[in-house]
């Protein structure tokens, strides 16, 4: 039987196409390799990100890389999180989420903030609730924050 211990550690450039897998797994349609390029976030691009601004951990279980999550430091932005549906429920994205809240804490930022789906039965809308982040404002999309609870005032 397979061990099922995660474990963790920082993103490589060697772990790009599986963080992709992960990605377009999670993706909430089929398009999510073309959506991904139109945006910009490319192979290259996203190498480029972990070399300057950017930082991510992910999670692997029995060698394979079932979640990530990056953050941006040159903007205080919870970037992205994707866990495969299939270890959902495991504390896997807790665990990766307060990897890079601390991470951006860290980097000096009061307060850090994310974008998400604005519909409110969304999934990941409660989930980033129950991890004490806030509604700040809808705007096409839902912006939430999180203030470093390392500060005072």
């Amino acid at each position: 039987m397979p061990d099922e211990q995660p474990t963790f550690r920082v993103i490589e450039s060697d772990d790009i196409q599986a963080i992709f897998d992960v990605r377009i797994a999670t993706w909430h349609n089929d398009h999510g390799l073309a959506e991904m390029t139109q945006m910009g976030i490319t192979h290259a691009s996203v190498r480029g990100m972990i070399q300057s601004t950017h930082k991510g951990w992910l999670c692997e279980i029995d060698g394979r890389v079932v979640g990530f999550a990056m953050g941006n430091r040159s903007n205080a932005e919870m970037w992205v999180i994707a866990v495969l549906n299939e270890y959902e429920n495991r504390g896997i994205g807790r665990a990766l989420l307060t990897r890079v809240e601390y991470w951006l804490f860290d980097q000096g930022h009061a307060e850090i903030w994310l974008t998400t789906d604005p519909d409110e039965t969304f999934r990941a809308i409660g989930f980033y609730r129950h991890c004490g982040w806030e509604d700040w404002k809808i705007d096409g999309d839902r912006f939430m924050k999180k203030w470093n609870p390392r500060r005072s005032g």
